[in-house]
């Protein structure tokens, strides 16, 4: 068991001011089991008037709209969420989305030939080490590289260069697991970050459905299925559909982004 402090700090700056901005932030970590939410808040400009709801993918959302001339929105989610190690299996989610809809391909999972190459070569007695074997072998051949990818790289792209982070790592897990039949999903949150883990601290995974288990974990950059140290924050069918902070904006030329996220341990004294 571990409690586990985050604050997560966005701000988005314009050169000249926006006239018009909506962000949806998906910033609330669900209560599920081995996950227990002590206490969390949500802090941007005009959060008190933001349509709050649940999506398709049993995310809460907070739908932030800004008006008149600004330069800039700094949105803030901090909090402490108590965890337990449940060897990567999640139960105790809402689960209104039909398993099918798991097995679609989006434009950042669509396979090519090598990417059906990798799904191929999968192997394992039983599914749960196949879903081990196609974690070693997406992991062996993309080496964790920050910069070498971008928000909008594909899996298929990723794999052909050999380079990536979190994010292609999950993408390209979830394609091959979706060729095979398995549905899986894109995972966003947070990670406790040690000297050794290759990662940040705002983080990314995938999760497979195993029948007769559930959903299950892994996270392909780190080579293991998320522990005590994983908050685990929103999903969706790939990155666009789970990303913490996504709008868009009218005028505001010149944005640059900026993002600090820090992940702490309380101590059993605390």
């Amino acid at each position: 068991m571990a409690r586990l402090t985050v604050r997560h700090r966005t701000r988005y700056a314009y050169s000249t001011p926006a006239r018009y901005s909506v962000q949806s932030l998906r910033l609330t970590p669900p209560r599920f089991d081995g996950q227990r939410v002590i206490s969390w808040t949500v802090s941007a400009p005009g959060i008190q008037r933001a349509l709050i709801f649940t999506d398709a993918f049993d995310n809460q959302v907070h739908q932030l709209t800004v008006t008149g001339a600004h330069d800039e929105i700094e949105v803030e989610a901090a909090g402490t969420v108590e965890t337990e190690d449940r060897n990567g299996v999640v139960s105790g989610l809402p689960e209104s989305v039909p398993l099918r809809v798991y097995l679609r391909q989006t434009p950042r999972t669509e396979p090519d030939a090598a990417m059906r190459a990798l799904a191929g070569a999968v192997r394992g007695d039983g599914i749960i080490a196949q879903l081990h074997d196609l974690m070693a072998r997406v992991r062996d051949a993309v080496d964790y590289e920050i910069g070498a990818t971008h928000a909008r790289t594909g899996a298929a792209q990723a794999l052909a260069d050999g380079r990536g982070v979190c994010q292609d790592h999950a993408h390209i897990f979830i394609s091959a697991a979706r060729i095979r039949g398995i549905p899986a999903r894109y995972v966003t949150g947070y990670l406790l970050v040690e000297h050794e883990v290759r990662s940040s601290a705002q983080h990314a995974w995938a999760e497979a459905r195993v029948d007769g288990l559930g959903w299950l974990g892994f996270d392909v950059a780190n080579r293991i299925c998320p522990t005590q140290q994983y908050v685990r924050l929103a999903c969706g069918l790939d990155s666009c559909y789970a990303a913490p902070v996504r709008g868009f904006t009218r005028g505001g030329d010149g944005e640059s982004l900026d993002v600090q996220v820090e992940v702490q341990q309380q101590s059993a004294q605390q």
